[in-house]
């Protein structure tokens, strides 16, 4: 990590001290203008982020980010953590997709870089709370889902600790889009009419299926019936999830040919198996063990939560029966790895854990 700017000696005593990440879009920039706004003592800083062999926009985004905070007459400071992001994120993604199983590398990086090497590089120089554009909200260390549906990252901040969400702030959680692209031209933002990014977390305009054709260079293989026989082909093993029901060609495929759904995979032989049956008959629920588990708050054990494992996937109803298993009331096909996360029914995300077995039961 390497630090460029003057870290402030001196905070004019308001609110509070605030370290924004400011990453050059519009929602970290009107969350730096709000706090101004109501009183706290904020400044700017741009975590960079740049890998070998991939599209950098930190040049542009660390411009865009020096013009908001120039804007707001606040102090600026840049930070590098690319080689955090690397061992502690990219590294060990990359790692799990290599042995067939999902990750979730931007929830890596909320837990190693925005709420990890950065909020301890704020409490280290003097910050008393830090604060990003995510569209989600917290009370006494509590998290919530943001008020805007479409938006809400909540999801992605499971791993995120109580104690640590204790001193963050997320000003536009309690927003619609619409509102905040509102109040950047309110603020005068310079960066008011940029738009949204996409990608993964800091890497740019990339998905993670180009991510995986570049790092494992994956190699067709086999699809398999549910009898071991050859019927078609795929791109290579690591890239289809469990219940994915595209992506790979059937010998006999034709306009009629029944939907096939990915029940099976092993990366070790490089095939796939799939059946027309998406679910196995009388199956009912989905019981799930979970490691790496972040409660956030008091855990109840109850059959009144909701939960999901995919990004804006409806919630499923859920029972939490220990610290570590969970159970789904419908069948689901879990990606081992992948990001269980918890909810009460009103918006509360409870926390959550990591799949690491699971199975249909009635």
């Amino acid at each position: 990590m390497y630090i460029h700017g003057t870290v402030p000696s001196m905070f004019r005593r308001t609110k509070g001290k605030v370290f924004v990440g400011l990453s050059g879009g519009v929602d970290s920039a009107v969350s730096a203008a709000l706090l101004q706004q109501q009183g706290y003592d904020v400044t700017g800083v741009f975590i960079r982020i740049a890998l070998p062999g991939y599209p950098c926009s930190a040049g542009a985004d660390r411009i865009d980010a020096m013009r908001v905070a120039a804007h707001l007459k606040i102090p600026f400071l840049e930070i590098d953590l690319s080689e955090e992001y690397r061992k502690q994120v990219f590294k060990t993604a990359i790692g799990e997709f290599t042995h067939g199983r999902t990750p979730n590398p931007d929830t890596l990086c909320n837990r190693e870089i925005k709420f990890g090497a950065f909020f301890d590089f704020a409490m280290e120089y003097g910050a008393d709370f830090v604060a990003t554009g995510h569209y989600a909200q917290t009370k006494d260390g509590l998290l919530y889902a943001g008020k805007d549906p479409s938006k809400d990252q909540s999801y992605f901040l499971w791993m995120v600790r109580k104690e640590i969400l204790e001193k963050t702030m997320f000003p536009v959680g309690n927003l619609e889009k619409t509102e905040v692209r509102k109040l950047a031209d309110t603020f005068g933002l310079p960066n008011a009419r940029r738009k949204d990014s996409q990608g993964l977390c800091f890497l740019g305009d990339i998905s993670i299926e180009d991510m995986l054709h570049k790092e494992l260079a994956p190699v067709p293989g086999d699809v398999l019936s549910e009898d071991g026989e050859v019927i078609g082909r795929h791109d290579g093993a690591p890239l289809y999830t469990l219940g994915q029901r595209h992506g790979f060609v059937l010998a006999s495929q034709s306009p009629d040919t029944k939907a096939h759904f990915v029940i099976e995979k092993d990366v070790e032989f490089n095939t796939i198996t799939v059946s027309t049956e998406r679910f196995p008959k009388g199956v009912t629920k989905t019981e799930v063990s979970l490691i790496e588990t972040n409660w956030i708050g008091e855990l109840q054990t109850s059959s009144d939560f909701v939960a999901q494992y995919r990004y804006h996937q409806t919630l499923i109803p859920a029972e939490i029966v220990g610290e570590s298993q969970v159970v789904l009331q419908q069948p689901h096909y879990m990606p081992l790895g992948q990001s269980l996360v918890l909810y009460t029914k009103e918006g509360r995300c409870l926390g959550g854990g990591i799949v690491d077995k699971s199975a249909l039961i009635s």
